[in-house]
Formats: structure tokens, C-alpha cells, sequence
């Protein structure tokens, strides 16, 4: 194909220095020194037009468009889900610029996260087991097709392992097997608790989602959480 469009070029290079009578007679602009410089003037301009119009089409193609505005002219509200999607709150913000979470300012943002988590105020830490593995195992909700009606899911196994029996899992996040080994010392349920509330509390800009502070989960489906990792009868403490 290459070679093909070389040769075209070389042989339409050819016909353009031909004269104008076609049978090898020569132009009278190439034996008139007043047309030929006024075809090198037309040839300099030209010229300068193409190599301004290049350097328009590089600094074109370098600056690239708005992300965000791609975004919000490609996005419409449906279903419950609105383009406020795309608003980032403070802690997103500071995540998306590496200098933003630098030294200090990390400890800062992991403070500020702690400080928000809302822990039980009865101090009942620990739900139905059965409901966690099904919360656990649901990864629908807060999406435009799904029915804003229903529940939301937590996803679980999309980045970690729980229950032996369960072989689909994701290695995103660690294995939480004989999670509950841990015991239930209040330490480790506030500790537990908080994870699930907003993860930033301990690992800033963390991958884990804020089910808690992001209004992802309720305080109820924490709770079943919360025992499907440290009930000893749950199957994530079990062997099979």
C-alpha cells in the first residue's frame, strides 16, 4: 500500500512540472522571471499558512479537552442517578491531587475521617449473619437501572474473599477468612465498624467505598456485616 502511494505521488510530481501544453512545452511561467517570482512569493506564503496551520492542529491535538465537561454533556440524570455524581467532595478533591495528600495534609484528611464515623449509639455492633452473606453477595444498587426502591448491595466479593465456599472473588482488597478470629473486643468492633464507615479513617485514599458516610449501607446492613465477619458462625469463620 505504501510503495502504491509513493509511486503515485512521484508520478503526480512528474505531471505537475510539465508544461502546460502537454506534449513537453514549457509554461510561459517558467520562462517569465516576473511569474516566477510571483510564484515563489504565492509558494512563501503558502507556505507560512501551512506551517501555521500545523502548529494550530499540535497545540490542538496537546491540550486536550475538559474532562469534566466531556463528562456532563455525555451524562444525563435518569432513574435517580443526577449528574451530582460528578461533584467531588473534599476528601475526592485532595485524592485526585497527589500534593493535595502529601505530609501533613494526610493526617489531616484521616482525622477528619475519623472524626465523622457515626459509631452505634446502643453500642450493638453485630446483626443477623445471613443477612450480611446476602448483602455481601448483592452488588446492585445506586446504579440508573437499578430500582432506587430497593436496597443497595455492598459488593463484598468484588474485592474480597469471605466464605470458603464462595470461589468467585476479587484480590482487590485482602482475604477476609477467619476474619473473626479477631475476637469482638470493643477495640476490634470500633475498628470493624469504622472500616465499613469510611476506610479514609485509616488508609487515606483508600479504593474501599464509604458505605457508611456515603450513605452506601445503613446502620443495619453494617450491622449484618459486621457479623458476617465476626460471627463464629458465619461462614467466613468456618473451614468449608
Amino acid at each position: 500500500m505504501m510503495k502504491r502511494l509513493m509511486i503515485s505521488l512521484f508520478a503526480l510530481s512528474l505531471m505537475s512540472g510539465c508544461g502546460q501544453g502537454g506534449n513537453g512545452e514549457q509554461s510561459a511561467a517558467s520562462t517569465n522571471p516576473q511569474a516566477q517570482a510571483g510564484n515563489a512569493s504565492g509558494n512563501t506564503e503558502q507556505g507560512a499558512q501551512a506551517d501555521a496551520a500545523s502548529d494550530t492542529n499540535a497545540a490542538s491535538a496537546v491540550m486536550a479537552p475538559d474532562p469534566d465537561a466531556i463528562l456532563r454533556t455525555s451524562m444525563q440524570a435518569r432513574n435517580g442517578v443526577g449528574l451530582d455524581r460528578l461533584d467531588q467532595d473534599s476528601l475526592q478533591i485532595a485524592c485526585s491531587n497527589a500534593e493535595d495528600r502529601a505530609g501533613d495534609q494526610a493526617g489531616k484528611l484521616r482525622e477528619a475521617a475519623m472524626a465523622a464515623i457515626e459509631f452505634p449509639e446502643d453500642g450493638n455492633y453485630l446483626g443477623d449473619w445471613k443477612k450480611g452473606e446476602a448483602i455481601a453477595q448483592n452488588g446492585r444498587g445506586m446504579q440508573y437501572s437499578d430500582d432506587p426502591d430497593d436496597p443497595n448491595g455492598g459488593n463484598c466479593y468484588a474485592c474480597h474473599e469471605l466464605a470458603a465456599g464462595e470461589v468467585a472473588y476479587g484480590t482487590m482488597g485482602p482475604s477476609l477468612r477467619n476474619y473473626g478470629q479477631r475476637g469482638q473486643s470493643e477495640a476490634m468492633l470500633k475498628y470493624t465498624w469504622g472500616k465499613i464507615w469510611n476506610p479514609h479513617a485509616y488508609m487515606v485514599c483508600s479504593h474501599m467505598p464509604r458505605f457508611g458516610e456515603a450513605g452506601i449501607l445503613t446502620p443495619d446492613q453494617i450491622r449484618h456485616v459486621m457479623a458476617l465477619l465476626l460471627d463464629p458462625a458465619s461462614p467466613v469463620n468456618k473451614a468449608e
